[in-house]
C-alpha cells in the first residue's frame, strides 16, 4: 500500500474537496451535483462504501466527508471512526435518513466525532429545502480562520479552587463534551452544568450518551432542581439554565425562556453570568467548538468577577467561531484541547482539594 501523502489544507479562497460515501448510486449522483452547485467545493470521489473510501483516503486528502449510516457490510456508525482517522483532520458531515430529529444514531455519530448530521429526504435526494441546507452546513464546515496569534495572555494561571464547571458549545461539541468529560478522574465530583446547542428532541439522548460514557449522574435540568455534586446538569433544548439561590442556601437551576441577544435557545451567555454572579471566583467556565459568539459575553463576565475561563484550541475545534472569539477578546486563562481541559480541570482541583 502506498504511503499516504501528508496533510496539507487548501489555502482560503480554494474549493474545498468533499468525498462522498453512500451505497446508492442515485444519491451519490445527486450529492454530487449539489456539492459542485452549492460553490467553494469540489468532489473527490463519490464511493460506494466505507471499504472504499478507506482506501481512496490513502491516496488523498479531503477537507469533508459525507457520509450515509445506513449501508450494507460495514455501516456508517461503525465506520465513522476509521474514517475520521483516515481523513487526518476531515471534517465528517453525516447525510441519512437516519439521521432524523430525536434519533439516538444522530448523538452517537456527533459523539463519535462527526462535525454535523442532515436529515437525507429519501433515496432520491431532490428536495430543495435539502440543498440549501446542504450548502449551509458545507459552508460553515469550510470556513477557514486566521489564528490568533498569542491568544493567552495569562500563561501562569492562578491555582484557584472552584465549586461548579460550566460548559457551553455547539457544532462540534459534542464529541469535546465527551473528550473533556472522560479526562475526569473517577474522584472528581464538582457539579458540571451544560449547555449544549440542540433542538429540545436530541436532549434525553445527549443526556443518556454522556451517562453512558462517563459513567456520572447526568440529568435534563428542570426549574428549581438542586445543584448537587458529582451531577452533570444539561440545558433543555428550550430554555436557558441560569443559576439561582434556595432558601435552604443551596444553589439551584432556573430554566428561564427570556430572549437574548444572540438568538440562541438555550444560550450559553445566561448560563455564564449567572453562575459568574453566584460563585465569583469559584467558578470554572469552559467554552468548546461552536459557531457564532455565544459565550463571549458570559466568558467576560466571569473573568471580570474572577473566575476561570477555558477555550478550545482551533485545532481541536469544528468550528472555531465561540472559543475562537473568547480567545481572540484575550479573556482565557488558557486554549487547549478537550483533553487537555479536562486533565487542567482536574489538575487545578487536585491541587486546591
Amino acid at each position: 500500500m502506498a504511503s499516504r501523502p501528508a496533510r496539507s489544507f487548501a489555502p482560503a479562497g480554494a474549493r474545498q474537496r468533499v468525498l462522498i460515501v453512500d451505497d446508492s448510486a442515485v444519491a451519490r449522483a445527486v450529492l454530487a451535483r449539489m456539492v459542485e452547485d452549492a460553490g467553494g467545493c469540489t468532489v473527490a470521489a463519490a464511493v460506494s462504501d466505507v471499504p472504499r473510501a478507506l482506501r481512496f483516503l490513502t491516496e488523498e486528502t479531503v477537507d469533508v466527508i459525507l457520509l450515509d449510516l445506513e449501508m450494507p457490510g460495514i455501516d456508517g456508525l461503525t465506520g465513522l471512526p476509521d474514517l475520521l482517522a483516515a481523513g487526518a483532520g476531515a471534517k465528517v458531515l453525516v447525510v441519512s435518513s437516519a439521521a432524523g430529529e430525536g434519533a439516538a444514531a444522530t448523538i452517537e455519530a456527533l459523539a463519535l466525532g462527526a462535525a454535523d448530521t442532515l436529515v437525507k429526504p429519501g433515496r432520491a435526494v431532490t428536495s430543495g429545502g435539502f440543498a440549501q441546507a446542504l450548502g449551509e452546513k458545507l459552508a460553515r464546515l469550510n470556513e477557514r480562520l486566521e489564528p490568533v496569534v498569542n491568544p493567552v495572555a495569562r500563561l501562569a494561571v492562578p491555582q484557584r479552587d472552584f465549586d461548579v464547571v460550566a460548559i457551553g458549545a455547539s457544532t462540534g461539541g459534542i464529541h469535546a463534551i465527551n473528550a473533556l468529560l472522560q479526562a475526569l478522574p473517577a474522584s472528581f465530583h464538582a457539579p458540571i452544568v451544560i449547555t449544549q446547542h440542540l433542538p429540545a428532541a436530541f436532549i434525553p439522548y445527549f443526556v443518556g450518551q454522556l451517562e453512558a460514557a462517563t459513567r456520572r449522574r447526568c440529568v435534563v435540568a428542570s426549574d428549581r432542581m438542586a445543584l448537587d455534586a458529582g451531577m452533570i446538569v444539561v440545558a433543555p433544548g428550550d430554555a436557558h439554565v441560569v443559576a439561582a439561590l434556595l432558601p435552604s442556601g443551596r444553589t439551584a437551576v432556573r430554566l428561564s425562556r427570556t430572549p437574548v441577544a444572540n438568538g440562541n435557545m438555550p444560550s450559553v451567555d445566561p448560563m455564564f453570568e449567572t453562575f459568574a454572579d453566584r460563585f465569583g471566583s469559584r467558578l470554572l467556565a469552559v467554552v468548546l467548538s461552536g459557531m457564532g459568539r455565544d459565550g463571549l459575553k458570559g466568558a467576560t463576565r466571569v473573568r471580570e468577577l474572577g473566575g476561570t475561563v477555558l477555550a478550545q484550541d482551533q485545532a481541536s475545534s469544528v468550528v472555531w467561531g465561540m472559543p475562537g472569539a473568547v480567545a481572540a477578546a484575550g479573556i482565557a486563562d488558557a486554549v487547549l484541547a478537550p483533553e487537555a481541559i479536562g486533565a487542567f480541570i482536574a489538575e487545578r482541583r487536585a491541587v486546591a482539594a
